[in-house]
């Protein structure tokens, strides 16, 4: 059983700048089944031909969802590794993530030119979050099929990430949830940090992920408030 850790220590999650003598680490986190590793593909697919990525999965006991991006093409092989943590995945990308920075430093000994490296946690709860030494950028996920009720439960993921996403919307009628509650209670518990509106299977608001990313990349200091200023009038982001 994973014990001991403390994983409350919100402030910590305060902007920082970027160390640009290295690639951006992006941390991704969320539930199991709620679309890290699809988000991890279109995000690949997207920012491929622009910037050197590379990726690192956690997964408890196997490598798969290291090789369902290898089957999806989302990057060649050499740039993806797995990184298998046993039974407490959150302690790879918190307490002890010395198993994700060996990694890292094995990716940019074969890509010294990297920019960006997507660093996916293995299935977590509310509870988890990445280490700021190890992330950069925090993005979490969660998706409507776990309830309309998620958000207002916070945690670490839901309240402090740099971007929520909120995914699989076309679920919402099926599972009886208001999207308007999961909204209100975003907004209410992220306290202006943005969130999107998606529906990675259909490509729903990856394009504003993107932007977003891209923003935290090339210009870091900035906040993010106003980066999705123009993408309001389509009703998938919000940042108020």
């Amino acid at each position: 059983m994973c014990g001991g850790a403390n994983h409350t220590h919100h402030a910590e999650w305060e902007r920082k700048i970027f160390d640009r003598s290295r690639p951006m680490r992006i941390g991704i986190g969320g539930p199991v089944g709620s679309g890290k590793t699809a988000l991890v593909e279109k995000l690949s697919k997207a920012l491929r031909t622009r910037y050197s990525l590379a990726v690192i999965t956690n997964d408890i006991y196997t490598k798969e969802d290291a090789e369902i991006l290898l089957r999806q093409n989302a990057l060649e092989p050499e740039r993806i590794i797995g990184v298998e943590t046993g039974g407490c995945p959150h302690t790879a990308i918190r307490e002890d993530a010395s198993m994700n920075f060996e990694a890292v430093d094995e990716l940019i000994e074969r890509f010294p030119d990297l920019q960006l490296i997507f660093i996916e946690s293995g299935g977590d709860n509310l509870s988890a979050a990445f280490s700021p030494e190890l992330a950069d950028v925090f993005i979490y996920i969660i998706d409507v099929a776990q309830g309309e009720k998620l958000p207002r439960k916070g945690g670490p993921g839901i309240t402090r990430s740099d971007l929520l996403l909120i995914n699989k919307t076309d679920l919402a009628p099926y599972v009886g949830a208001s999207l308007q509650v999961m909204k209100n209670d975003t907004e209410r518990v992220r306290e202006g940090r943005p969130y999107v509106m998606s529906n990675l299977m259909s490509g729903e608001g990856v394009s504003e992920i993107v932007h977003w990313l891209e923003h935290q990349y090339m210009d870091d200091d900035a906040s993010a408030a106003h980066l999705l200023t123009h993408t309001h009038e389509h009703g998938t982001t919000h940042s108020h």
